[in-house]
């Protein structure tokens, strides 16, 4: 059974961040904090699961302390909530379809990189809501710029736009949209002026600047891209077909996740 320790329900945006007290998920809920920081509407969700029933009192002070922290430093509107459970994927998505949770906020570790059965991964794989991806170590800072990388295929029907827009409007950010293709010579061909046609409306808003790279090496491009223009977020769309397959063998959302700089934010239909 679930147990709110603290806090009311309300209709504002809610960021659920796991917390298992290591100091990356704890890093990852600061960032979140942070990044919520004077936005009006949005709260943090602190969520720990426990295996037995005699860890429950330590894992609720461990959670009191972390939100009267976060509440001091930051002004935050911060709620937590913990339950005891074998599988932690299955509380974690349990809740964020209880909450209707608009966010969910992972931090990454270096032991994860080279286990196939990641947490993170497998939330983004439920494709319940837009899944953040902190790296580890990372500090916050304000988000100001941020990239899409596309592959300009069938745009309209991957980007899950309702979602995707309600975290830009936290930040109202410089947008750029990049596409890493070695195939792309002088010109767009029709495809791709459709597509970018169809993320210009999508986007109109922020007044995307499209940037076209036609090297090989898609990561150490766009890595380079990313530091050249002063990337804070980047945003993914990866394919739903045969999704947990695609993220656990070594493909570009997987590489992404856990070889980017900044933070990545995975979203799918």
């Amino acid at each position: 059974m679930l147990l709110p320790i603290f806090g009311i329900k309300s209709k504002c945006m809610k960021v659920i961040v796991p917390v298992d007290f290591s100091d990356a998920s704890k890093n990852a809920a600061e960032f979140a904090v942070q990044m919520l920081r004077g936005k009006g509407g949005a709260r943090v969700i602190l969520y720990h699961v426990y295996r037995a029933e005699a860890d429950a009192v330590i894992a609720y002070k461990h959670l009191e302390w972390l939100k009267g922290t976060y509440e001091l430093k930051h002004a935050a509107k911060v709620e937590c909530r913990a339950e005891q459970g074998d599988d932690f994927i299955n509380c974690l998505t349990r809740l964020v379809r209880f909450e209707d949770a608009g966010l969910v906020v992972m931090a990454v570790t270096d032991r994860h990189k080279i286990v196939a059965e990641s947490f993170s991964l497998q939330m983004i794989a439920q494709g319940l809501c837009p899944v953040l991806v902190i790296p580890p170590g990372f500090a916050y800072k304000e988000v100001k710029n941020v990239a899409i990388a596309c592959d300009f295929q069938n745009v309209a029907q991957v980007i899950p736009l309702a979602p995707v827009k309600k975290i830009l409007e936290l930040f109202q950010p410089s947008l750029h949209i990049v596409n890493v293709n070695s195939e792309i010579y002088i010109s767009l061909d029709e495809n791709d002026r459709t597509q970018k046609e169809a993320l210009q409306e999508m986007f109109e808003e922020y007044r995307p600047e499209f940037h076209f790279i036609n090297t090989y090496g898609f990561h150490e491009s766009l890595r380079r891209f990313i530091a050249d223009k002063n990337i804070d977020l980047e945003l993914t769309f990866p394919r739903k077909h045969g999704f947990f397959n695609y993220l656990v063998k070594g493909t570009n959302t997987r590489k992404l996740v856990y070889e980017a700089e900044v933070p990545v934010l995975a979203a799918h239909e």
